[in-house]
């Protein structure tokens, strides 16, 4: 018994000594979370690039001031990065599409500049609505549009005369989708957005620190649907209309899963995806996107998303180099580290402009000779 009190006694002499000896908490260090960003120490070859090794077509970028804008200086720019042609997807269409046209035209450039209408939807409930959005389509096409681009509003926040949530599947919206077929142009779809934005806002959610910069982009089970309704509708449109090309813009928000997006584009031969926006989660798993490339690399194109020049660094890194451990330069879209893909020279052809040449009509080839 003395033994085991003397050992107990010993035991506690030993943790206060050590108690005693620790450091005590310094309390003024106070950091918030989102604050704390401490770039790297790894040393590792760095490849930064601020120009593309190829030519290449951004087919998803908006400019809703081009009727106006310089586009001198757009041009520029463009020539910096070795942009060989850009999409506007805001064509808006009718007036507003040819005053867009017009100021492209007299400038020049409709061999760089191209442009995707827009429907509205809003005024589906009108009994000319049909008959008014068809004659639309087919004029936008005649005075240059080369596609047509449905927002993530037209699917998720449109409402009709009811208030109802206007479905991208809505059988009034057929012959639209037809009609794109018809005249030989591709229909671009942004449907819902990432599915971290449904999920519950807490320590497990990739997306926290968006949602709280941001939390107008926050969405519940039911509003304005379920992520997976969203999706499936728009997989709807693309099983029902077998002879429209579409493209499903930011890897059909399926870029963190890229076994799942493979099987989608297995079952719809006509659906090609493009990677605005979503680069930092091809750079989190270059093992699995190269894997992804290669086994798809005809159904895949270039995009961006918003346009700011500085930015299209990032993909060119991604995509040209086999840098490792590099940070996204949004940290709340990606608090993680990227790593280079360094794609092939005919995979990164292909996705660059290949693609986009066979799949928007009437674009110049002789750009990318």
């Amino acid at each position: 018994m003395f033994r085991l009190l003397l050992l107990a006694l010993t035991s506690t002499l030993l943790i206060g000594s050590l108690w005693a000896q620790r450091t005590p908490i310094d309390t003024s260090l106070h950091l918030d979370w989102e604050a704390y960003d401490p770039p790297s120490t790894l040393v590792v070859p760095e490849h930064p690039l601020t120009r593309a090794s190829l030519p290449f077509i951004d087919v998803h970028s908006h400019h809703w001031r081009m009727a106006e804008q310089d586009l001198d200086k757009l041009i520029r720019e463009m020539d910096s990065l070795n942009m060989g042609i850009i999409v506007n997807l805001s064509g808006r269409g009718g007036p507003a599409l040819k005053a867009m046209m017009d100021n492209v035209n007299a400038a020049g450039y409709q061999h760089r500049i191209v442009c995707f209408t827009n429907i509205e939807l809003r005024s589906i409930d009108e009994a000319d609505w049909l008959e008014n959005t068809l004659a639309q389509l087919t004029y936008d096409v005649s005075i240059g549009a080369r596609g047509l681009k449905i927002y993530k509003s037209q699917g998720m926040t449109n409402v009709d005369k009811n208030g109802d949530r206007i479905r991208i599947n809505d059988p009034r919206l057929d012959p639209v989708w037809a009609r794109c077929g018809e005249l030989g142009i591709p229909v671009l779809i942004h449907a819902a957005d990432p599915k971290s934005f449904w999920a519950p806002q807490d320590e497990n959610n990739e997306r926290w620190l968006e949602l709280k910069l941001h939390p107008g982009r926050r969405r519940t089970a039911d509003d304005p649907a379920p992520w997976e309704t969203i999706i499936a509708e728009s997989h709807d449109v693309f099983r029902k209309h077998p002879e429209t090309t579409f493209i499903n813009a930011h890897l059909g928000w399926y870029p963190n899963d890229l076994e799942k997006l493979g099987e989608i584009l297995d079952e719809l031969p006509n659906l090609n995806v493009e990677i605005g926006a979503v680069i930092s989660e091809l750079g989190r798993q270059p093992r699995m996107a190269n894997r992804f490339f290669e086994k798809y690399q005809d159904r895949v194109l270039f995009g961006k998303d918003s346009y700011n020049p500085g930015e299209y660094a990032t993909y060119f890194r991604v995509l040209e180099t086999d840098d490792e451990y590099f940070p996204y330069y949004k940290r709340y879209h990606a608090f993680w580290r990227m790593y280079g893909l360094d794609l092939p020279a005919e995979i990164l052809r292909k996705l660059y402009y290949k693609n986009a040449l066979r799949i928007i009509p009437g674009l110049d080839a002789s750009l990318f000779e």
